[in-house]
């Protein structure tokens, strides 16, 4: 209830009142114990001597502490109910000085008066020094008055207002992954878990470079699904980081698995190092529609802008033809020319010997006709733009090292075959990327069509910089894979990169299917759409406000950003945000956390200091890589010679006939 003028200064005359009942009182015990000086001085009357020994008769001065303690009980009184302007200046040490300082002086001034001194000068020492007592103590009360006495939070960032409580309990089944962590509770760090329970809803990893993505959470996903009976398709783009980790980690948990799986790897700079295996294997070519998915993802894994513009003539031309070509070569021979390497070769025959080639196939005459059209009406500018752009293309890809790795059958794709189980490692190069990546897409591509089937072992198909590769419909495999146990991890550095080279409706719909997200320090628009993603929590507010003679404060609690887009972009290297998801028959009531992922770095480093080197396959000479880019290059003139010699065969037949 608010105080009316009338009250308020009611409230005035009785301080007032009060704090000169102490002054008397003061100035009673000064005339009491200083009389004689008073005498001295001639400011004595028989008034005054009445009063005070009426005074004198209620004991008041019967003790020095007596009166002093009136009077500073007065004086007390009268500032309970001071209300000075307040004042953000006013230092607690200030006030803590003049109080102490006075009553200090107060108790020792009654000393004061045993002086070897003449008694005037007893008598103005003892005055002025309780006096000053007095005062320091009237200035301390007001000053303590204007003090603005509240306690407002000092968290300047907000740090503990936006923390909230995390999953503590291990939650451990036969595919979860499990991360230890601590994490902030209003102020205090208590441990917690990342319990990953269900992988195969998908698990999207982000980080900036250098926010621990690798060293904190992919090889914990590879160690784990090894220890746990895993078969394993492992992307590495800076070949072999995780590769050593894949390989030494299988060796240490081969007693895991009830069929002993085998380890394949395909790298492109060390052949000696690298497995062959042939991406276009015709066994796993059931009908034309695989013939046209790897030649789609081959020719947008070269051409980038191309993915935008899916359905263009002159996109879906280029990619019927690279199609006709690999069916027809997947139909000659029961497919024993069916590599990217014989693909490759055959794309760049003249146009005049290649189409009646082509043409003898009927399941491609379909796919082949526009090209035929155009070529016998002369429209040459047309057919080249739909050939031109896949031959260029497809040119790149010539190279004895890739045409050595393409076109072998070490193993095949299926690596959660349960007869025969597989970890595969593949790894490109940084600086060859556009390139390998092309090709490395379409191994995946392929492995994927053969993993994505019911009756298979459990497989985790782990991308290290997702967006370094093309992978045509991976929304479609998080989606549809998790019935058939396939776990995916997606690792990459920040959502713009999936959308330059994705597409932003593609990468909008990644984003949004993944169940699992953890994500280290990461900006811009991604901090944005993590922070929504993430949602509110109940926080406090305190606000203040200050007038002349009161402070109002005002407390609230509002819903607010329970991980605001600033805190991801700042993020400490091994510190993580993020989202997992349950199960029906495994419900995780706390499925956010933000947390520092506890990694036992000793142990770590000691193991990766006993790693094993990847061990070489084979010995393989310059010369018989050499040796097998010119054999591919005479297959396919074989191919044009012999079919060319039926032709004209046929032809002169018909003609005699």
């Amino acid at each position: 209830m608010s105080l009316t003028g009338e009250n308020e200064q009611g409230l005035r005359k009785i301080i007032d009142l009060t704090r000169l009942a102490g002054i008397f009182i003061l100035l009673l015990n000064f005339y009491y114990y200083c009389y004689r000086a008073f005498e001295i001085w001639g400011i004595t009357s028989l008034i005054t001597d009445r009063l005070l020994s009426n005074i004198v008769k209620t004991g008041l001065f019967n003790s020095q502490i007596n009166s002093r303690v009136l009077a500073v009980g007065l004086l007390g009184i009268s500032l309970i109910g001071a209300q000075g302007k307040k004042e953000e200046k006013v230092q607690k040490k200030a006030i803590f000085f003049y109080i102490c300082t006075g009553l200090i002086l107060l108790v020792i001034t009654p000393a004061f008066l045993r002086l070897d001194y003449t008694i005037q000068t007893v008598a103005i020492v003892y005055m002025s020094s309780s006096s000053l007592a007095f005062l320091l103590l009237l200035t301390g009360g007001n000053l303590l008055s204007r003090l603005i006495r509240v306690n407002l939070s000092k968290d300047v960032f907000n740090e503990l207002n936006e923390t909230f409580p995390q999953e503590e309990r291990l939650l451990v089944n036969e595919y979860s992954i499990n991360l230890k962590a601590q994490y902030n509770l209003k102020g205090k760090y208590r441990n917690s878990w990342i319990n990953i329970i269900n992988p195969f809803r998908g698990l999207l990893v982000i980080g900036s470079p250098g926010a621990g993505k690798s060293w904190f959470v992919i090889q914990h996903v590879i160690k784990q699904h090894i220890e746990k009976g895993f078969s394993m398709f492992v992307y590495d783009f800076k070949y072999d980081d995780l590769t050593r980790i894949v390989y030494n980690w299988l060796l240490k948990n081969l007693n895991k698995y009830p069929v002993k799986p085998s380890f394949y790897v395909i790298n492109f700079d060390n052949l000696s190092v690298s497995h062959r295996c042939n991406p276009l294997n015709p066994a796993a070519m059931n009908d034309i529609t695989d013939a046209t998915e790897s030649a789609r993802t081959i020719l947008l894994g070269l051409n980038r802008e191309w993915i935008n513009k899916q359905g263009d003539f002159f996109v879906e031309s280029p990619i019927n033809f690279v199609t006709a070509v690999i069916w027809f070569l997947k139909s000659y021979e029961e497919g024993k020319y069916c590599t990217l390497p014989h693909v490759i070769e055959l794309m760049q025959v003249e146009y005049d010997q290649l189409f009646p080639v082509l043409n003898t196939q009927p399941e491609i005459e379909v796919l082949i006709n526009p090209f035929i059209t155009a070529y016998q009406n002369d429209a040459m500018e047309q057919l080249e733009g739909q050939v031109a752009s896949a031959k260029i293309g497809m040119a790149r890809l010539s190279s004895p090292q890739l045409y050595w790795v393409l076109s072998g059958n070490d193993f095949t794709l299926d690596i959660n075959n349960p007869a025969a189980p597989k970890i595969v490692c593949v790894g490109n190069n940084p600086e060859k990327q556009q390139i390998y990546g092309a090709v490395l897409s379409l191994y995946i591509s392929r492995l994927v069509r053969q993993v994505n089937k019911k009756g298979m072992l459990k497989s985790s198909l782990i991308f290290d910089e997702f967006p370094t590769i093309y992978f045509n419909n991976i929304d479609s495999l998080i989606a549809t894979a998790r019935s058939n146990k396939v776990a995916t991890t997606l690792a990459m550095q920040d959502f713009s990169q999936l959308k330059k080279d994705y597409g932003k409706e593609q990468a909008d719909v990644i984003v949004s299917i993944t169940g699992n997200i953890i994500s280290g320090q990461v900006m811009g628009e991604t901090s944005k759409l993590l922070s929504e993603r993430f949602g509110k929590i109940m926080q406090d507010r305190q606000s203040m406000s200050i007038n002349r003679t009161d402070t109002s404060i005002s407390h609230s609690r509002q819903l607010d950003n329970a991980i605001p887009a600033s805190k991801i972009a700042t993020l400490s290297s091994g510190e993580f945000v993020g989202l997992v998801a349950d199960n029906p028959d495994e419900k995780i009531k706390l499925k956010m956390f933000h947390s520092a992922i506890i990694n036992d770095t000793g142990k770590l480093n000691a193991e990766t200091k006993n790693f094993k080197e990847i061990p070489q396959v084979c010995s393989v000479t310059k010369q018989q890589v050499i040796d097998n880019f010119y054999q591919v290059k005479l297959d396919i003139k074989k191919i044009i010679a012999d079919e060319v010699a039926k032709l004209k065969a046929k032809q002169d037949s018909d003609s005699d006939a």
